[in-house]
C-alpha cells in the first residue's frame, strides 16, 4: 500500500514551486510560534526523564524524541526566521545526570514517562494536523505534514514499546445499553 502521506506531500509540492508567497496569516504565523514554544518544553521534559530512568529502551525512545524535538525546533525556528516571526523563549536544555541519584518523591516511574510522552505525540500529531487544515500557504502546509509524519512514524513505535511493557493506558471498555457483553 502507498504511503498517503508520502503522496499528499508530492502533491502539494508540486503546488509550492508554482505558488506566489504571500505573507503568513496570523494563523500561520501563530501556529509556528505555538508549536516552537510546545516543542522546546516537551523537549526539555524528555531530557528530565532520560535523566529518571535506567531503562535501556526507555531510554533510546527518550533519546530518539529528544533527537526530534530538537530537529523539529531547528527546522521550524529557520523557517521562522525567514519569515520574519520573533521566537518564544525557551528553556534551556538538561544536562545529563545520573538517574540513581534522583530522589524517588521526585522521580517518575518509567510508566509514568512512557505514558506522558505517549500522550505528548497525541497532542503533537493533533496540533499538527490543526496547523494542516489552518495553513493557507502550501509551502506551510508541507512543513506540518512533514512533522505530522514524523510523529506518527515515532509514535507507532512507542506504542510498541509501552504495549510490551504492560505500561499502555486503556479505557475501560464501552458497551452500548443492550448489546451482548463479550
Amino acid at each position: 500500500m502507498p504511503d498517503i502521506l508520502q503522496a499528499l506531500k508530492s502533491v502539494i509540492q508540486s503546488f509550492v514551486k508554482d505558488e506566489n508567497k504571500t505573507p503568513l496569516h496570523i494563523g500561520e504565523a501563530m501556529g509556528c510560534w505555538i508549536f516552537l514554544a510546545l516543542v522546546g518544553e516537551t523537549q526539555v521534559q524528555t531530557e528530565a526523564g532520560i535523566n529518571s530512568t535506567t531503562d535501556p529502551e526507555l531510554r533510546k525512545a527518550l533519546q530518539e524524541a529528544v533527537n526530534l524535538f530538537k530537529s523539529e525546533k531547528e527546522r521550524i525556528s529557520a523557517f521562522m526566521r525567514s519569515e520574519g516571526i520573533p521566537l518564544p523563549p525557551l528553556s534551556e536544555s538538561k544536562p545529563i545526570s545520573d538517574p540513581n541519584s534522583v530522589p524517588l518523591g521526585v522521580k517518575l516511574t518509567d510508566n509514568e514517562l512512557a505514558n506522558s510522552l505517549n500522550i505528548k505525540m497525541v497532542i503533537l500529531i493533533t496540533y499538527c494536523a490543526n496547523a494542516i487544515i489552518q495553513s493557507a500557504r502550501n509551502d506551510v502546509t508541507l512543513i506540518w505534514m512533514e512533522y505530522l509524519q514524523e510523529y506518527m512514524t515515532f509514535g507507532a513505535t512507542l506504542k510498541e514499546l509501552v504495549k510490551r511493557r504492560g505500561w499502555l493506558k486503556v479505557p475501560p471498555y464501552y458497551y452500548a445499553p443492550g448489546a451482548p457483553i463479550k
